[in-house]
């Protein structure tokens, strides 16, 4: 059996499923979302209360522009609402919020709420979450690079470099990476923090999630040997 690993500092989730847990059902996207953003409260509450210091989720892509405008504009409605009410959860669980992603392309009124709630909740001292809206790891990296260059002209790019201008360069490597809804695949999450991360995917839909599962993927994880590429 492999030796005992440290729980993870840091999980990402991709959560997947929800537009195929709404039509299982006989209902739109749009309910699949609701619940999916419950399970994303459970998750994060369980997160919390497990001791888990650093939980990256993946909220909204580069590439889910390229949905109906009808499923985008509630996307858009629900992260809106979400990031208003839940300040008395943050507060009560001590959880500070931060974002990845190109906040310059979002909605002003999305942009506003982001800024608004980090503001709010940076000084707490619980568990990290970090929220990827309008998140691509492909462009995070360009981005990171061409504030790099912007800030040192002249000077050559290192792996230090790069990391240090990522969007949450104070955040450690993701340690674990879940997908859920039965896919195999990264989907350009969080692509240079991944890097010697675990994957755990899961069957389950997103919606169907909740803090047992997540215990059930950190179990998986500490029983793995990890060895970044050297031997024990």
């Amino acid at each position: 059996m492999a030796s005992e690993t440290p729980e993870p500092s840091h999980i990402g989730i991709i959560m997947d499923g929800n537009g195929r847990w709404a039509k299982q059902r006989g209902q739109i996207r749009s309910a699949g979302h609701r619940e999916g953003l419950n399970a994303a409260k459970a998750v994060v509450k369980a997160a919390s209360d497990m001791g888990i210091k650093n939980l990256s989720l993946y909220v909204f892509s580069t590439e889910n522009w390229k949905r109906t405008e009808e499923e985008v504009s509630f996307l858009m409605v629900l992260i809106k609402s979400y990031l208003k009410k839940e300040y008395q959860f943050y507060k009560d669980n001590a959880i500070r919020v931060v974002h990845s992603g190109d906040i310059s392309r979002l909605p002003p009124e999305i942009q506003t709420e982001i800024n608004t709630v980090m503001e709010q909740t940076a000084h707490f001292k619980g568990l990290t979450v970090n929220l990827l809206i309008n998140y691509g790891g492909q462009d995070e990296i360009v981005r990171a690079v061409n504030s790099h260059i912007e800030r040192h002209p002249g000077e050559p790019l290192t792996a230090e470099g790069l990391a240090g201008s990522l969007d949450n360069p104070d955040l450690p490597p993701v340690d674990l990476l879940i997908r859920t809804g039965g896919e195999k695949r990264i989907s350009n999450f969080l692509i240079w923090q991944t890097a010697y991360a675990e994957l755990y995917f899961s069957d389950k839909l997103w919606p169907e999630w909740s803090g047992e599962d997540l215990q059930a993927a950190v179990d998986s994880f500490t029983n793995r040997d990890r060895r970044f590429g050297g031997v024990k």
